[in-house]
């Protein structure tokens, strides 16, 4: 009998969860069973529970992979920009999310999750995580514009990154209820309501 490769059982842990996916947008994670796993995916129930014991682990290996996106992203924008403005920072987030959400509709499974986190409380602590780190990684940004000048010291960068990481959850809502064309000037209006600051 051949060896399987990582590769190949990396590619099938992957086409379940694409199904997966298209079945949770489509059918919500209630409504879907694994046996409609198993019929999006085209494999078989032995194949499907090699990799995921239940339903459940397959929306939380979604969830957890969503949640390292958005996260990568918060993370790359904000290395990526040491010297820009919070505005063009958070503008560019939002660029990227909504052109992942074109993609993979990150936004629509987004709006899942945190719904399905209301009676997962495994679920609610790996979004109490992703929004920890985020705001760990906005803090320190913002803590940089405090340094230079170029944002007020009068309120704490915590309560500052905990104000900017409100606007991603409703954002991605807007996004995932089809409001993507509404939205267009909203990364636009981030950059102007929170300028580069030239200091001296």
């Amino acid at each position: 009998m051949p060896k399987v490769t990582q590769e190949y059982m990396d590619a099938r842990r992957a086409q379940i969860l694409d199904a997966a996916r298209r079945c949770f947008l489509r059918d919500g994670f209630h409504s879907t069973s694994m046996q409609d796993l198993f019929a999006e995916s085209g494999l078989s129930a032995g194949a499907v529970y090699r990799h995921f014991g239940s339903k459940n682990e397959v929306i939380t290996a979604i969830v957890e992979e969503n949640m390292r996106d958005v996260l990568a992203m918060v993370n790359a924008v904000a290395g990526g920009r040491p010297g820009g403005s919070i505005g063009a920072l958070v503008a560019d987030v939002l660029d990227i999310v909504k052109s992942k959400s074109a993609e993979q509709d990150v936004a629509g499974l987004a709006v899942l999750a945190w719904s399905e986190s209301l009676r997962n409380p495994l679920l609610a602590r790996q979004f109490e995580d992703l929004m920890t780190r985020m705001g760990l990684a906005f803090t320190e940004v913002i803590r940089e514009h405090q340094r230079n000048g170029s944002l007020t010291r009068e309120v704490s960068a915590e309560a500052i990154a905990a104000t900017f990481l409100c606007i991603l959850p409703g954002y991605l809502l807007r996004l995932a209820m089809g409001d993507s064309e509404a939205l267009g000037a909203v990364p636009d209006a981030l950059r102007a309501m929170w300028p580069d600051v030239q200091t001296s």
